[in-house]
């Protein structure tokens, strides 16, 4: 099934759903992107959009409190299991639809993230108008992404992807008036064989083996890792 017009293509889900859902399962194990979410901005008895929500890995985890949860998907293969995943959850649904087009009414949502979906800054502007447009006074976006610029991941990050300019990331966000929290996480995994799968997936053919040969050849089944946590209320 082909992916609707106007996607960004995933290089990474779209192609290996099964090993994403093993890294779904080692990112975060803490939880501590979600603690910092509900710092700003708690989604408790609120309308919750989860933007690229792939598989709907985390569609449960926001339903435990969520008034409402709506998952756009823009590959119909992967909303297909989102929707199979949240089936006997009575307050979930999942949507076709991209960042561009999103399929819900104005002023309809209080609180939207997009995690690793839609999160390179220039070129995203389509999308962020149509966060004014579905978002309520009062209410959240949230865009999680990787930050380049510190932990053992940020440095993999720099090897695989140098044409990523953090600091023209940064600024595209600040003009936008969005804030940034620094996050600080791990990749956690149970063993060797799904690191190496992960990070195969993640990394250009010649970074991955480096990261093989450097660090998990070495018995380690964790990392630490950074991201940003860009937020904006509306």
């Amino acid at each position: 099934m082909q992916p609707l017009d106007g996607a960004r293509p995933s290089p990474n889900i779209w192609h290996n759903t099964a090993i994403y859902e093993i890294e779904n399962a080692a990112v975060d194990p803490e939880r501590r992107i979600e603690a910092a979410m509900a710092a700003v901005a708690p989604w408790a008895d609120r309308d919750l959009l989860d933007l690229g929500c792939g598989s709907g890995f985390h569609l449960p985890r926001w339903s435990e409190s969520a008034r409402t949860v709506t998952g756009i998907e823009p590959h119909p293969s992967l909303a297909a299991i989102a929707r199979r995943r949240v089936r006997r959850i009575a307050h979930v649904r999942v949507l076709d639809g991209t960042a561009q087009r999103l399929p819900v009414p104005d002023s309809s949502v209080d609180v939207v993230q997009a995690r690793w979906a839609y999160f390179f800054g220039p070129g995203c502007e389509p999308g962020l108008a149509e966060l004014d447009r579905v978002l309520r006074r009062g209410g959240t976006a949230f865009v999680i992404d990787n930050d380049p610029t510190r932990s053992t991941f940020g440095g993999w990050f720099r090897r695989g992807y140098p044409e990523v300019d953090s600091a023209e990331v940064e600024r595209f966000w600040s003009v936008h008036g969005w804030s940034r929290t620094p996050v600080d996480m791990v990749w956690r995994f149970q063993n060797r064989a799904d690191f190496e799968a992960v990070v195969r997936i993640e990394f250009p053919v010649e970074v991955a083996e480096q990261i093989v040969t450097e660090y998990v050849a070495a018995g380690h089944l964790e990392v630490d890792y950074a991201v940003n946590l860009w937020w904006r209320h509306f």
